[in-house]
């Protein structure tokens, strides 16, 4: 069992046994074989995120090379060690992006054999692997699993916390007591108190992971404090589109379901872009897997302003900064693939959303 490999990689708990692994394999190949270990780059370089995310791709490919030479000893020379960043140009957002530039990069070297870590995952959410095999066997490649022995995961229930854990989950829940209670009287501030201390100290090893950041906090909560304004008047422009629409003799609806891939990479931005598009009236979040939303929408006006992706800088901004906000539309970025990541697929009008 010899040949050319070609290695996907990112930092992960069994990277390391996955490179001694291929390194073993290949040690009593015949004539000269190839180890190609290939980071696929899910962002652009186009701004400080994705040289940041190149930067740290090569520094994991420098250490993946001398972990090679290490494992192969005096076995070094006859094996070639070839590292590339692959992608870049395009955002990579499902299994097929990352197959298609794995497998373009495996057919220009003429490796037949891709190797795959069981940890590997840099979408960071669902499991990216199996998806990802398939879509590698469908472009013609030996897929094989690395036989390394994965981590038991038991994640302890508490964590270790601080006095600032505690007095964030203090403070939220005192502040989300008062906001359902509706008054400040002297009853309820006092039994706010009350409830808020019981929750903070029987959860704050719990609800929260690792040091708590004072100042992105508040530099998060004065983010979303401009952003539920900004929603509010999203809500009421659509909702005087949508009695236009309602309103008008000929009631020029034209439903349907369009998909796209947002750029949000975890799951509260997710759930909060999700929930934003569903409360805007004339556009309903029907299925949100990993970045892949699935979206109702009642008029091509509000189908226009979904892609046009005001929505979706507006919680980029809330998350990542106004850094974030400088990104193409989910529009452009449907345009710059090879496979288009914005699909529209026309529903029956009987299925017209509540607006």
């Amino acid at each position: 069992m010899g040949g050319d490999i070609v290695v996907p990689v990112d930092d992960s708990v069994t990277l390391r046994q996955t490179v001694a692994h291929v390194a073993d394999r290949v040690r009593d190949a015949e004539g000269t074989p190839t180890l190609y270990f290939v980071y696929p780059l899910s962002e652009r370089r186009d701004g400080s995120e994705g040289d940041r995310a190149a930067s740290d791709a090569d520094e994991l490919l420098d250490r993946i090379t001398v972990w090679v030479e290490e494992d192969l000893g005096d076995d070094a020379d006859d094996v070639r060690v070839e590292t590339a960043v692959v992608g870049g140009a395009e955002y990579l957002f499902n299994p097929g992006d990352y197959a298609s530039v794995l497998a373009d990069y495996a057919v220009r070297q003429g490796a037949e054999t891709v190797v795959l870590d069981p940890e590997y995952n840099p979408l960071g959410m669902a499991p990216l692997l199996p998806p990802l095999e398939r879509e590698l066997e469908s472009a013609g490649l030996t897929v094989e699993m690395a036989p390394v022995e994965r981590p038991t995961r038991r994640s302890p229930l508490t964590r270790p916390a601080g006095l600032g854990q505690f007095v964030v989950l203090f403070c939220s829940t005192y502040a989300f007591y008062l906001l359902v209670g509706g008054t400040l009287s002297a009853f309820d501030l006092a039994t706010g108190a009350i409830s808020a201390g019981i929750v903070a100290s029987l959860l704050w090893r719990i609800t929260t992971r690792g040091e708590v950041d004072l100042s992105r906090l508040g530099g998060w909560f004065g983010r979303m404090a401009l952003y539920v304004p900004y929603l509010l008047w999203e809500i009421v422009v659509a909702n005087v589109q949508i009695a236009r629409v309602v309103l008008h003799p000929r009631l020029p609806i034209d439903p349907k379901v369009v998909e796209f891939d947002a750029a949000v990479w975890s799951e509260l931005p997710a759930t909060t872009l999700a929930n934003s598009i569903t409360l805007t009236p004339g556009t309903l979040t029907v299925d949100v897997t990993q970045r892949h939303f699935t979206v109702h929408s009642l008029t091509p006006g509000a189908r226009e302003d979904l892609l046009d992706g005001a929505l979706e800088r507006a919680v980029r901004f809330v998350f990542y900064g106004r850094r974030g906000m400088r990104i193409a539309t989910p529009r452009e970025r449907g345009a710059q693939t090879d496979d288009e990541s914005v699909t529209e697929t026309p529903v029956d009008a009987s299925e017209g959303e509540n607006a």
